[in-house]
């Protein structure tokens, strides 16, 4: 997966494209890897990095949802809690097991009875495992496994196995996956316009959004919409946008160091607004989830506000009284918006998590709602209407969906249960190359399968313009660069690491030497490489410094300057 030969000017030279996906979150880059496996001539364009949006922005659990079994939405729990086994089968490297708590309190949203019970129900829609199904804890044996739980009105609690990930790798592993067979896909690439003939949309105008190149059509018998929070913004171009609209929702979570908020468990707790929070410790962090509020500001830049962080600061002090966590303890945050579909009289809690698929008179064919784990039946749905189409077009038929027992880049083993042993020996590997065993086991937990390719990097001598980067800077990003379509340092200290969440002092002490390497490597100027620092700069501020209230989407004058659309 390299930016060299996968160009725009190289897409268009392939035109007509069987499929074009404008959107390069989860969502896209299941549909893409969808459509290679079923023979289809496909194409992904992002107008940001591969899961800038929603896609690392959410909870980071592959999870089935038990919350909406209070909403009944037991299809939605069924399909997404067998689905997430499904991932953790294909991609063991970016989804880890994890029992969650669910404190049981007097007054709160689950009785001993309804949760034994709603547990269970969740096993069995879910199709869990018996290893990992639900256990019941008295008050005694719930304070044994988490003692930071608050004593008054505790009553026990359940136990269950929720799937810890990270998002954005998980995105980006299963377009690594569609390129490697086949697929292409391209990330700084910006739809700014919608090509019709004769009402039909046959393609797009695309533009890069780093090199400002000439515009460039790229051509082919589907468009897809699956912008996420910007689906209307495209329906609107086509002149589709009617019936069901988006919902925009806020979510906001904190980081903290395990020194000041030392969880041993990930615990899904009430609050006494009737919420509920999850608190999960991940690297020696923890990080405390989510809010959920209606949003209307700038999409772009969604930001943790004052009251966001006080509100999840309270939420903490509420179920651990004995955590006394300060505005000074956010070590960095993030904020992401949820794109539902709007249904009136409901709260933002309340409305439904479900996707849905739009095809308008013109042919576009555009996917809303859902949920991260849903990514694979939502591609499902939308490549089977595709070949539908297609093959009225073209009187030939396709195969169905056989992305169920795909493996996914860096997923590459016969079965899960063969990860551990593989980390035991590359962590050997790592060591022997000149990595301490904690960094060495990190980078084979993070990579998978594809470790073998980051540390080639380091069986060589490092160029000279690697002498001020570390090992693990140098084989990560050098890997990133040449495998991931790394295009920014932001790109790699947000998205390829989530080091700008959990690790931020290490974006700090590196963010300069990184951008003098890649600026050498890639030939920025000195203007170019300005931007990209001022960027990271953003990035950090964005992270760290809560706003007073949320900004309002900027105005822009439709002729001059193009609506971003992938």
């Amino acid at each position: 997966m390299h930016r060299t030969g996968s160009t725009l000017d190289d897409a268009a030279s392939k035109n007509p494209w069987d499929v074009l996906i404008i959107g390069g979150g989860i969502t896209g880059a299941g549909i893409l890897l969808d459509a290679v496996q079923r023979g289809l001539k496909a194409i992904l364009i992002e107008m940001q990095d591969f899961a800038e949006g929603t896609s690392s922005r959410s909870t980071k659990l592959v999870h089935g949802g038990l919350r909406y079994l209070k909403q009944f939405e037991i299809g939605l729990v069924a399909e997404v809690g067998k689905e997430r086994r499904i991932v953790y089968e294909n991609a063991p490297h970016v989804t880890t097991p994890e029992w969650m708590l669910l404190p049981l309190l007097e007054g709160g949203s689950y009785g001993v009875l309804a949760a034994s019970f709603g547990i269970r129900l969740y096993d069995y829609l879910a199709g869990v495992k018996r290893s990992e199904r639900r256990q019941m804890l008295s008050r005694e044996q719930t304070l044994h496994r988490e003692p930071l739980l608050r004593t008054e009105g505790l009553k026990g609690a359940g136990t269950y196995v929720e799937y810890r990930t990270d998002d954005a790798r998980l995105t980006l592993e299963i377009i690594k996956e569609a390129v490697a067979r086949g697929g292409t896909a391209l990330n700084y690439t910006k739809a700014t316009r919608l090509q019709k003939e004769d009402g039909r949309v046959i393609g797009v105008e695309a533009q890069s959004t780093l090199h400002r190149e000439t515009m460039t059509t790229l051509l082919a018998t589907r468009i897809i919409n699956a912008t996420g929070p910007w689906v209307d913004v495209l329906r609107e171009m086509d002149g589709s946008k009617q019936g069901k609209t988006l919902h925009w929702t806020k979510g906001v979570h904190l980081v903290v160091d395990a020194s000041k908020f030392p969880l041993s468990h990930p615990v899904y707790f009430d609050v006494p607004d009737g919420r509920m929070i999850f608190a999960i410790p991940r690297d020696g962090k923890t990080y405390i989830g989510t809010t959920d509020t209606d949003f209307h500001a700038d999409l772009l830049h969604p930001r943790m506000t004052v009251t966001d962080r006080d509100y999840l600061l309270d939420a903490v002090q509420f179920m651990f009284p004995s955590v006394v966590l300060s505005q000074n303890d956010v070590e960095s945050s993030w904020a992401g918006v949820r794109p539902l579909i709007h249904e009136a009289g409901k709260n933002p809690s309340e409305i439904s998590r479900k996707d849905e698929v739009f095809e308008s008179q013109s042919g576009l064919i555009t996917i809303a709602g859902g949920k991260l784990t849903g990514y694979r039946k939502m591609a499902e749905k939308v490549v089977d209407l595709v070949t539908k189409r297609l093959s009225a077009v073209h009187q030939k038929s396709y195969p169905p969906c056989q992305t169920e027992h795909l493996r996914l880049s860096g997923g590459h083993f016969s079965s899960s249960a063969l990860f551990a042993s593989f980390i035991r020996e590359q962590t050997e590997r790592g060591v022997a190359l000149g990595l301490s065993a904690e960094t060495a086991e990190k980078l084979v937990r993070r990579y998978g399968s594809n470790i073998t390719d980051v540390f080639s990097y380091l069986e060589h001598d490092r160029p000279e313009v690697a002498r001020d980067l570390s090992q693990e800077v140098y084989a990560t990003l050098q890997y990133g660069m040449d495998h991931e379509m790394v295009c920014t340092p932001s790109d790699y200290f947000v998205r390829r690491t989530a080091s700008l969440y959990f690790n931020i002092a290490f974006v700090r002490e590196w963010m300069t030497p990184v951008a003098a390497y890649m600026a050498q490597r890639l030939g920025w100027t000195d203007a170019e490489r300005d931007c990209m620092e001022k960027d990271l700069q953003v990035h950090l501020e964005e992270a760290t410094v809560p706003v007073s209230a949320e900004h309002a989407p900027s105005t822009r004058n439709e002729a001059k300057e193009p609506v971003p659309l992938g």
